[in-house]
């Protein structure tokens, strides 16, 4: 909790209180109502931001308000420059998540009673491996006796197996009977939005609430808004039916989109080839079973053209695997998680059902089996055991191929080398001595034999040295596809990458191997099981498609993206990006208007609704659920309604909407459109964002494509992760009690603005309750002891300086607002001006300050803080500066342009003094030494001679002189060290004595000033500053002196002829 000496929260509850005061004044005044205009807007008339809707699953939270406030700072400034600002907001409900917990909250009720009586579980560790680096052995190999770490999977945590529904709806603060209620998917949407509505006025959102609305077909306007864009969408050929692979939840009956899942966001589906390598009769007694019956294992691999080399299998010896009928001949070989995938991709006597095993085995019972597998030059090869083999990656089937393979090589080295080894596991010589090498892929830095050789130059010993391995693996897979050329098989002489596609196309052919799909990792559901990936037939947005992917591509070129980052993660998002399911079977949402039985997905509602923000207010009426059908009924809003609107498309002659109402739809849109600003994490790129361009340039024209993406990072609490599970978190209602909304948004700004995540302080934001109640209080007693200021226009130099700060806060403060770079507006154009301002308080002295300047700082800094604080400076606006109006529209402050050579002859002033203060305590310290008896006040100095040169010459005039020609200004660099070097050594002063100890005396001086221009441009080279020094120190000498704390201060010229110093 925000603290104070002796926990008092007085400073904090005086902000909150004005915070109350003036969020009335706000909504009395309808300060941030937006309309269109009739004429439409000139460049930089109107701004009009969006943010993706957030989740109404639970209460917002810092990170939502985190990315928001990019967002509310943009829309805020440009509001107070006068722009007519536009910031909607509305509330996602569409797909799983609220109907996978109203779900869970049923089946709880169901288990443990009403109200559940839940079992006392222990806070265990759960042991999971340890996380491997990327580019792990296809089918699922890992490290043999891998280490393993104790920790909290995110997906217990997500999933109820420690933290039951019940329980998370308890830490909201509902009782037993209002928890009940949540069983009806329909009450979390009554409930949770009206609450977000509240926290984001207490937050000071600037937004329009007229227009906001939630999904879902409870919302009638909506819902026929989207059934538009996918009506849209398919009669442009964007949507299409087909069967394709997708990450699938068996529990949910459906597709699991990235927004459906507790973990595995992004995860998409990884392709094998599946090879059937067929037992070799008589089956061992324990698979007697099977006799009668084509039974393979089957191996998942990524690299079909390797099969030629195939020396054994592998499997895990303690590992558990099954034999799964996949048709009604064949069966297969693998674990129940590989026969789970196949059963949802129709490879399944009994597909889409969890299948049943014939006869469950181990890797024990499957070593030495006899294999015919496809393609190997080797009749017959055997099954072998391998420490390290995965059993939740691929098949835990997994083919060795040691030619182009190090961990196939050194595992099938270990087992020769060792015969202990392979009398602990039963294995006879002849499975594996006879075996060698067989070449088939010439790689062009190692060979023929490129494992053997890799693994011999790295001196890799051992299956075990796993980070030699993994590197080793990387090297001969990427140089044996991209530059390796087949030397067996039918294709031999053909490049790898070539030749592959045609392996696995005829493997596929003869029916010596199946396609075989599985998620990339693991990937929970909202509803707590593990998904697969299924074939399914359904609705898919055709993204990717070629013509389709140049015109997002050309949309994304013409946008802001402020940040090299975000743009190259556009562009690889773009690259990848293909069909995406866009239809569900269950959840909430709005019905595919030609197919009912299917709903459309949450994250393709919700990519063109920005244009819906824009005519909301006059379809819903204000009420967010689309109840109030007075002006406009959901059934007149046809497809050649929403056509004229957003598409200028013909007058709809056929409906009965007014011409005046229709063309105040389109007024609206036109005048809005396109939105210049969308503000959202960057985990969206990959979706959400990438998808809101896609249908744009699919639905809209051109001139109303998006403007610009300001993409972020996640929010850290104190430098850790958010988390309910530790306690390091905060919903924007907890915030804004600690804190207020103020503080927290000042420390919001200060945690930062790019890709990378930020870190919200909480002692940042006590310190901002501390600092903005003692200027409420510094402003109160400045304005109380007005008669006794100086008046008068600026006279003296430190008033002259305390302008030129006040124009250089507005000006470069403006720029950094302008780019969004937050953090360094709350810099310059609080904490730099603040600083200023106690340093003219401080030159000032006995003359004081001055009135009007006082005031123009108050009226300034007040407007520049308006953006991140803007309960604050509206009350010091009204109450303390007894202005008209509102402040949030007060216009930004007029300045003169800068004086930076001003700037520049203040900083000489004050590094001077600091300069002499050092020289001063040196000089005291210096004469203690040699008198130590002597009381410090005698060492004390009372009159300085300041002896100034105004111009630099001699040796530091040369080397200015020769860093001036060997500046280039076209590229801001010098010319390489060595070059300058011997332009010194040539020069008069290089040619005056011993070279060495000029180069010695000369390089530092040299160093400094390369830096110098780096920081503050080439003017740094001038042989003269572009202000008088003499100058500039007689004109503050009282303030010199009563710095230093001396009696008198002489400033001399060198050049004067007056006495030198000795």
């Amino acid at each position: 909790m925000a603290e104070e000496t002796g926990k008092s929260f007085a400073r904090r509850d005086r902000l909150l209180e004005i915070e109350s005061q003036v969020q009335k004044w706000w909504s009395e005044g309808d300060v941030f109502r937006a309309d269109a205009k009739e004429s439409p807007p000139e460049p930089g008339e109107k701004f009009y931001g969006n943010f993706p809707f957030p989740y109404m699953n639970g209460h917002l939270h810092l990170g939502h308000v985190f990315s928001l406030s990019k967002l509310e700072f943009a829309a805020a400034y440009h509001r107070l420059r006068g722009a007519n600002v536009l910031l909607p907001f509305a509330f996602h409900c569409t797909g799983m998540p609220i109907k996978a917990s109203a779900d869970k909250l049923t089946r709880e009720i169901e288990k443990f009673g009403y109200p559940p009586a839940f079992p006392v579980l222990k806070d265990e560790e759960i042991a999971v491996p340890e996380a491997k680096p990327e580019g792990e052995n296809e089918g699922g190999q890992n490290q043999a006796g891998g280490k393993f770490k104790g920790k909290k999977s995110k997906t217990v945590a997500k999933t109820g197996i420690v933290k039951y529904q019940w329980e998370i709806m308890q830490s909201y603060g509902l009782t037993d009977e209002e928890i009940a209620k949540f069983t009806e998917p329909k009450h979390w949407l009554a409930f949770f939005p009206p609450l977000a509505v509240d926290d984001l006025k207490a937050f000071g959102l600037g937004c329009d609430w007229r227009r906001t609305f939630i999904t879902t077909d409870i919302n009638p306007y909506f819902d026929s808004f989207v059934r538009w864009q996918m009506r849209k969408l398919k009669e442009r050929g964007k949507i299409v039916k087909d069967l394709r692979y997708t990450i699938y939840s068996p529990m949910d009956g459906q597709p699991c989109a990235d927004h459906d899942r507790a973990s595995g966001e992004g995860v998409i589906p990884q392709e094998y080839t599946l090879i059937k390598m067929e037992v070799v009769s008589p089956f061992p007694p324990k698979m007697s079973v099977l006799e009668g019956k084509k039974v393979y294992l089957a191996a998942a691999t990524l690299r079909p053209e390797t099969m030629y080399g195939q020396t054994n299998c592998w499997v895990l010896p303690d590992g558990k695997y099954g034999a799964y009928e996949i048709n009604d001949t064949d069966v297969f070989i693998l674990t129940e998680r590989a026969a789970l995938n196949l059963a949802y991709q129709k490879l399944s006597r009994v597909p889409e059902k969890k299948p049943i095993s014939l006869v469950e085995l181990t890797g024990q019972d499957l070593i030495g089996l006899p294999l015919r597998s496809p393609l190997a030059y080797n009749d017959v090869i055997y099954t072998l055991p391998m420490l390290s083999v995965l059993t939740d990656k691929g098949t835990g089937i997994v083919t060795s191929v040691p030619s182009d393979s190090p961990d196939d090589y050194m595992a099938l080295h270990d087992l020769k080398a060792k015969p202990a080894f392979r009398a602990k596991y039963g294995v006879k010589d002849e499975w594996v001595v006879p075996f060698e090498i067989i070449p088939i892929i010439h790689h062009p830095d190692f060979g023929d034999k490129s494992a053997e050789k890799i693994c011999i130059e790295k001196k890799i010993k051992s299956q075990n040295e796993r980070e030699k391995l993994d590197e080793a693996k990387k090297i001969i897979y990427k140089g044996g596809f991209y530059e390796g050329t087949m030397i067996a098989g039918e294709y031999a002489g053909m490049k790898v990458q070539e030749a592959k596609s045609l392996i696995r196309a005829k493997l596929l052919e003869l029916g010596q191997a199946v396609v075989y799909s599985e998620p990339e990792k693991k990937v929970m559901s909202r509803s707590g099981d593990e998904c697969v990936v299924a074939l399914t037939d359904q609705w898919y947005i055709t993204y990717g498609e070629e013509e389709w992917k140049k015109a997002a591509e050309e949309c994304l070129a013409g946008m802001n993206l402020y940040s090299e980052e975000a743009r190259h993660a556009f562009e690889h998002t773009l690259s990848w990006l293909t069909q995406w399911a866009c239809s569900r079977n269950f959840g909430l949402g709005t019905r595919i208007p030609w197919d009912e039985d299917f709903l459309v997905e949450s994250l393709s509602d919700s990519t063109l609704y920005m244009a819906y923000y824009t005519v909301a207010h006059i379809l819903q009426g204000g009420d967010m659920y689309g109840r109030n059908r007075s002006l406009v009924k959901p059934e007149q809003l046809t497809d050649e309604v929403w056509d004229f609107v957003f598409l200028s498309g013909p007058y709809p002659k056929s409906s009965d909407l007014s011409s005046a109402l229709l063309n105040k739809m389109k007024q609206e849109f036109e005048y809005w459109y396109p939105f210049d600003l969308r503000v959202s994490g960057k985990d969206l790129i990959q979706n959400h964002l990438t998808f809101c361009i896609y249908n744009h340039a699919a639905i809209m024209p051109k001139h109303h494509w998006p403007k610009g993406f300001r993409c972020n990072g996640h929010i850290m609490l104190n430098a850790e992760k958010m988390s309910k599970s530790t306690g390091n978190f905060r919903t924007v209602r907890e915030a804004i009690e600690e804190f207020s909304a103020d503080a927290t948004r000042f420390s919001l700004a200060d945690a930062g603005d790019g890709m990378d995540d930020a870190n919200f302080v909480f002692e940042t934001a006590n310190a901002a309750i501390l600092r903005l109640t003692k200027e409420i209080a510094w402003m109160e007693e400045v304005i109380a002891a007005e008669s006794s200021l100086r008046s008068g226009p600026p006279a003296v130099y430190a008033d002259h300086v305390f302008a030129n700060e006040i124009n250089i806060a507005a000006q470069v403060t403006d720029k950094n607002y302008n780019e969004c770079l937050f953090r360094e507006a709350l810099k310059t154009g609080f904490y730099d001006l603040q600083a200023a301002r106690d340093e003219y308080r401080l030159s000032c002295g006995a003359g004081g300050m001055n009135r009007d300047l006082l005031w123009r700082f108050m009226d300034v800094q007040t407007r520049l803080i308006t953006p991140i604080c803007p309960h604050y400076a509206e009350y010091v606006w009204k109450e303390l500066l007894k202005k008209d109006g509102y402040v949030v529209k007060a216009g930004w402050p007029k300045a003169d342009a800068p004086d930076l050579t001003l700037k520049k002859a203040n900083k000489y002033l004050q590094d001077s003094i600091v300069s002499m203060r050092k020289l001063m305590q040196k000089q005291a310290s210096g004469s203690k030494k040699g008198k130590a008896s002597a009381p410090a006040v005698q060492n004390k100095p009372t009159v300085c001679l300041l002896f100034v040169n105004e111009q630099y010459d001699g040796w530091k005039e040369e080397c200015l002189n020769i860093l001036q020609r060997k500046y280039d200004a076209a590229t801001g660099t010098f010319a390489p060290d060595q070059e300058i070097l011997a332009e010194l050594q040539k020069s008069e002063v290089g040619q005056s004595g011993n070279f060495k100890q000029i180069q010695k005396l000369c390089m530092p001086f040299l160093r400094f000033k390369k830096d110098e221009v780096k920081a503050v441009g080439v003017h740094a080279l001038d042989l003269k500053l572009p202000f008088g020094e003499i100058e500039v120190l007689r004109e503050n000498l009282e303030l010199i002196q009563r710095q230093l704390g001396l009696e008198r201060v002489e400033v001399l010229s060198r050049d004067s002829g007056e006495r030198q110093p000795t």
